[in-house]
C-alpha cells in the first residue's frame, strides 16, 4: 500500500463533534447581552442556558475569525417556551472581513407554547475563505420580544 502525506493549510481547532472551537479561532461582536445568559453559553459546548439579549428587538451576533475558515455545516437552536411568537433570522458570510457579507439562509418560525417550542437549523454549507459570519435576530415580528439562541455550532 502506498501512502502520501499532504500538508494543507493550517489545521482547524475542533471541538467535540468535529465543531470549531470558536474560543480559540474567533473573536464575537453582539449588540446585546444579558449577563445571566452570555454568548458563551451559546457558542461553547455544553452551554446550559444558551445567550438571552438584555433588550428587545432586532439583535446582531458577529463571528470574527482570526484566519480565514472553511465550513461545512452548521447548527442553529432556538428554544422558545413561553411566549407565541413569529422570530425571524438570517445567516451572512464574508471573505473580507465583514466589508461585504453574503446571504446563506433567511427564515421565520413561529413559536409556540401549545407544540412548537424549538426550531432546529441543520445546514449544509460549502464556504472557503471565511472571515466572519453573522446572525440577525429578529425575535418578535408582531411586537417586542427578547432575542435569545440556544446554541450555535460551526464546523
Amino acid at each position: 500500500m502506498q501512502k502520501r502525506m499532504v500538508v494543507g493549510s493550517a489545521p482547524q481547532a475542533m471541538a467535540p463533534g468535529d465543531w470549531l472551537d470558536l474560543e480559540a479561532l474567533a473573536e464575537v461582536e453582539l449588540t446585546s447581552e444579558d449577563a445571566a445568559h452570555p454568548i458563551e453559553a451559546a457558542l461553547a459546548p455544553g452551554g446550559r442556558a444558551g445567550w438571552r439579549a438584555a433588550e428587545p428587538g432586532s439583535q446582531s451576533i458577529r463571528l470574527l475569525f482570526h484566519s480565514p475558515q472553511r465550513l461545512r455545516r452548521m447548527r442553529l437552536r432556538f428554544d422558545e417556551p413561553d411566549v407565541e411568537r413569529t422570530q425571524e433570522f438570517a445567516l451572512r458570510w464574508s471573505p473580507d472581513w465583514g466589508r461585504t457579507f453574503h446571504d446563506i439562509v433567511r427564515q421565520q418560525y413561529t413559536f409556540s407554547p401549545a407544540g412548537a417550542t424549538r426550531e432546529v437549523e441543520e445546514l449544509t454549507v460549502d464556504l472557503d475563505s471565511v472571515t466572519a459570519i453573522e446572525l440577525t435576530i429578529i425575535p418578535g415580528l408582531q411586537g417586542r420580544a427578547y432575542a435569545s439562541l440556544a446554541e450555535w455550532r460551526i464546523g
